[in-house]
């Protein structure tokens, strides 16, 4: 295969067409709109809309994954570099690539997509067009944040994100949309808008008499030195204020808490496929981000023992305090979404514990996050669709009922709490495994949380599967269809993968993590690196 994709330039182009492929998809869907006019019912009657966007994301995930074959596992360099001007006289270039970090990340978002468009098929009923090309268009914006090599390249892809995100919660969401893509907006911009000051700091810093310059290196290479700036009065590294910038942005969308109220508005509020991207891809942007840009540009405050402890007492809030409250939640929804804050809270302990296992295990719980809690969500739109209720008291007994949907559920649960055999399990143990030799004690209140994921998951579904049924109306639901089980089919089997051979995705990733280590700990303080979360 890797000779195969040498003889056609894979390399070279795949980036791009990863890129262009959705957006020319988008295009096509709305001029067929257009042609169609603004008569709904035609609309309705009309499946192009949805068969352009499942082909086009298909065709997506294909040339995505000979990413698969073509990454050379061994090196932690960029790789499918692609390296063009773009605006040349602000010092813009549009230059992407990818390593082990961001490959999986890219994968992940082209395997869920189609599964996207499927969860959509019934359930979308007005402005079909629209809202697939909103999807195409989101997954544009979605990769370019994951293969930008210019930050302010990677700045756009990430606005570009935001609004067909705003407009499938505020058009296709529930009742409260509003409020909840409202939420959404404020928040994220808040953020968005300091880091955007940050980069052109960072741009004019690191550019010349030419001009300003965003490329990625050349940034890394002058923000460690980039000198002192004053803030009310108090003189302070300009590489703290910039870290600050990025990681209350990042934090924003990972979401950490306290950052973390605009996610379960927007999760209940949004559609299924909305709630899904939302879980499964966009929240790995802010966790990508630390990654990516936070801790490697500014390793001296990312590593400065008050910033590094602050971020794990946070994480492990986070991983406790989310797992407490998806508990008593009465909306199955609502604590999906809650659970969210939990697992995040885990990647960011991986993350600041800074040791090989456990960005391993944090890049891990990213990429099963995505998958296990993608299809709770998917299997919550589909329950739904037959209910009209996300409500755990409304059900009751169904699995007599409902048998496919009930095994499913149950195994997609296990798997998000941590089964062995499973995939939710490595990543978990190894964050834990990892954090442990860096702070001890903040992961031994962490690895409550996985006690605590079982005890609201079992609970939910023993209340919605395995109680009395004793509601007339849950006695005659359809069980899954042909397409429903289709759907879920590659989640049971990237489950089953992950959980039991998980060696393939590590080692692609582990070149990359180890650099990123080496790198971040080899700027900062011995004494800070080894001393955060210890008393």
């Amino acid at each position: 295969m890797r000779e195969f994709l040498d003889s056609i330039g894979y390399d070279r182009w795949v980036l791009l067409a990863l890129l262009v492929i959705p957006m020319l998809a988008a295009l096509g869907i709305w001029v067929h709109g257009a042609m169609l006019g603004e008569d709904d019912a035609r609309d309705r009657a009309s499946g192009a809309a949805r068969q352009i966007a499942l082909w086009a994301f298909i065709i997506e995930f294909v040339v995505s994954l000979g990413l698969w074959w073509s990454y050379d596992a061994t090196s932690p360099a960029m790789q499918a570099t692609l390296d063009l001007r773009w605006i040349p006289s602000w010092g813009v270039r549009f230059s992407l690539g990818i390593d082990g970090i961001s490959l999986m990340m890219v994968l992940l978002t082209t395997f869920l997509m189609p599964l996207a468009v499927l969860g959509s098929w019934t359930s979308i009923r007005v402005k079909r067009h629209s809202y697939y090309a909103l999807l195409l268009v989101l997954t544009t914006g979605m990769l370019g944040v994951f293969v930008a090599r210019d930050l302010f390249l990677f700045y756009v892809m990430w606005e570009m994100m935001l609004v067909p995100m705003y407009f499938i919660i505020g058009i296709w969401g529930g009742e409260r949309r509003i409020y909840a893509t409202m939420k959404f907006f404020i928040y994220t911009m808040v953020g968005s808008l300091l880091m955007l000051v940050a980069i052109v700091y960072l741009g004019i810093k690191a550019g010349g008499p030419a001009g300003p310059d965003f490329a990625y290196e050349s940034v890394r290479r002058m923000a460690g030195g980039g000198g002192l700036m004053t803030l009310f009065g108090a003189v302070v590294p300009a590489s703290f204020l910039m870290f600050i910038a990025f990681a209350l942005a990042f934090a924003i969308k990972v979401p950490m808490f306290p950052f973390h109220t605009w996610l379960p508005d927007a999760h209940v509020e949004a559609p299924t496929a909305g709630s899904v991207i939302l879980a499964g891809i966009m929240l790995k942007m802010g966790t990508y981000g630390f990654l990516r840009f936070a801790l490697p540009l500014f390793p001296d405050a990312a590593m400065h023992p008050a910033v590094r402890t602050t971020f794990l007492v946070l994480g492990t809030i986070g991983v406790l305090y989310g797992a407490l409250v998806a508990m008593v939640q009465p909306d199955f929804k609502k604590l999906v979404a809650y659970s969210s804050v939990s697992h995040l809270g885990f990647v960011m302990l991986g993350i600041f514990a800074l040791t090989t296992q456990s960005i391993q295990g944090a890049l891990m719980i990213m990429i099963n996050h995505g998958i296990s809690t993608g299809a709770l969500f998917l299997l919550i739109g589909m329950i739904y669709e037959r209910r009209h209720t996300r409500e755990i008291a409304a059900y009751g007994g169904i699995a007599r009922v409902v048998p496919l949907f009930a095994a499913l559920l149950t195994f997609v649960s296990l798997s998000s709490i941590g089964l062995p055999g499973t995939n939710g399990f490595v990543g978990e143990f190894l964050v834990l495994l990892g954090s442990f030799q860096t702070t001890p004690y903040l992961t031994t209140l962490a690895a409550l949380g996985v006690i605590f994921a079982a005890a609201y998951l079992l609970w939910a579904i023993q209340r919605i599967l395995f109680n009395r049924l004793d509601k007339a109306e849950n006695e005659h639901i359809p069980d899954l269809n042909g397409r429903e089980l289709a759907l879920m089919v590659p989640l049971v089997a990237v489950i089953l993968w992950l959980g039991i051979y998980p060696a393939p995705v590590l080692r692609r990733m582990e070149a990359s993590a180890e650099q990123l280590v080496s790198q971040v700990s080899a700027a900062a303080p011995t004494a800070n690196v080894a001393s955060a979360g210890n008393p």
